[in-house]
């Protein structure tokens, strides 16, 4: 019996672990951001949480814009394939060729 190989994020614990790692790196910013001194350019960068709150709202208007311009950017289904035919004559559904007869090897 063939045994499959195992990943570390196979393991829900491990997936967990890294959640809770990534959790705590996100608390300790957010309380250094008290004690550490930035210099910045504008002093709307003073407001406390100011760069997660700038990337929460950045990542919504990113999908907001993303939502408009599937409207006019979409495309059918079989867009780059159409069912009917190509230009050269071959029937995609078949395979035969218009040209020669068909595609199939002579018996």
């Amino acid at each position: 019996m063939e045994t499959e190989k195992q990943y570390i994020f196979d393991n829900p614990k491990n997936v967990k672990r890294l959640l809770n790692g990534f959790y705590i790196c996100c608390a300790v910013l957010v309380g250094l951001d008290f004690v550490i001194h930035r210099h910045v350019y504008h002093s709307w960068e003073n407001i406390w949480a100011f760069y997660p709150i700038y990337g929460f709202i950045g990542c919504v208007v990113l999908v907001v814009i993303a939502k408009w311009m599937r409207i006019f950017l979409m495309r059918p289904e079989d867009y780059y394939n159409p069912a009917e035919e190509t230009e050269t004559g071959n029937d995609i559904k078949t395979g035969d060729n218009e040209k020669t007869g068909g595609s199939h090897v002579a018996d």
